[in-house]
């Protein structure tokens, strides 16, 4: 029987990448999208979905149900990106990043958790982010959210495992994805005095452009669903992304944050 697998965020980046991998190698694969219509290249059929509403997610997992009758994996990918001095970021946006990257992923959580119990078995996974190990300068709402659903995830797993379900973490590093055209930043004034903030977008959408190829994360996803017992954690991306988390373990706080200021020139 072929696995069924449900993406969020599928329509374009490393969530499309990941979709177009798992289809190649014969699975069921649904992608999601906010406006799935507007999307003609896609491989694998797409679900409208919109993960700030709940009513959006318990839809569209009814449908692929109706169609399937199980779900065996669930990639929650979708997320968005934001950049700016903390001070400075609207609370609204604050609260839409969360609502996307954290609250989002919850409930789409929530929405297959109740077939996966039924089917005593099933695989979570959470794709998060190295920066969710870290608070980076200018990303501060970013790691906090994702780093926010690498916990929910430790905690989940331990909660649902009696029922024959696994849950996992999947953290990339830089991509060579659009993820810099969609994300939310701030753009501040010649009056802001947080003028070094140029400075680091710079460093930021320099990283994204020389990112390894999203197709690297569709091996990746493959290789864990096809893992009897997956780790709790996983890093995939470059060797620079995945060492920095080694760094922080290792050296003393200060020292690290200094490590971080220079890279970013502040």
């Amino acid at each position: 029987m072929k696995k069924v697998v449900l993406i969020t965020g599928a329509s374009s980046g490393l969530g499309k990448s990941i979709g177009e991998f798992l289809h190649e190698k014969g699975y069921t694969v649904y992608g999601t999208s906010r406006n799935p219509d507007k999307i003609t290249d896609s491989v694998f059929r797409l679900l409208q979905l919109e993960v700030r509403d709940v009513e959006s997610i318990n839809n569209a997992v009814a449908k692929l149900l109706a169609a399937e009758g199980r779900i065996d994996v669930l990639v929650n990918n979708a997320g968005v990106g934001i950049l700016g001095p903390l001070e400075e970021i609207p609370t609204d946006e604050i609260r839409n990043n969360f609502e996307t990257n954290l609250f989002g992923p919850i409930e789409v959580m929530k929405a297959v958790l109740p077939q996966m119990r039924i089917q005593k078995s099933g695989l979570i996974i959470n794709i998060t982010s190295i920066a969710g190990y870290m608070g980076l300068p200018y990303r501060s709402v970013y790691s906090a959210s994702k780093g926010a659903l690498e916990y929910v995830t430790e905690a989940l797993r331990m909660e649902v495992k009696p029922f024959g379900i696994e849950v996992t973490n999947v953290a990339p590093g830089e991509f060579a994805t659009n993820i810099a055209a969609h994300r939310y930043h701030v753009r501040v004034s010649q009056a802001s005095p947080y003028g070094a903030y140029a400075k680091t977008i710079e460093v930021i959408n320099s990283q994204v452009g020389g990112g390894d190829d999203p197709a690297l994360m569709g091996g990746a996803i493959y290789k864990i669903i096809n893992t009897p017992k997956p780790n709790i954690h996983y890093k995939v991306g470059p060797f620079l992304s995945r060492f920095s988390i080694v760094l922080k373990r290792i050296l003393p706080d200060k020292m690290y944050e200094k490590m971080l200021m220079n890279h970013y020139k502040l």
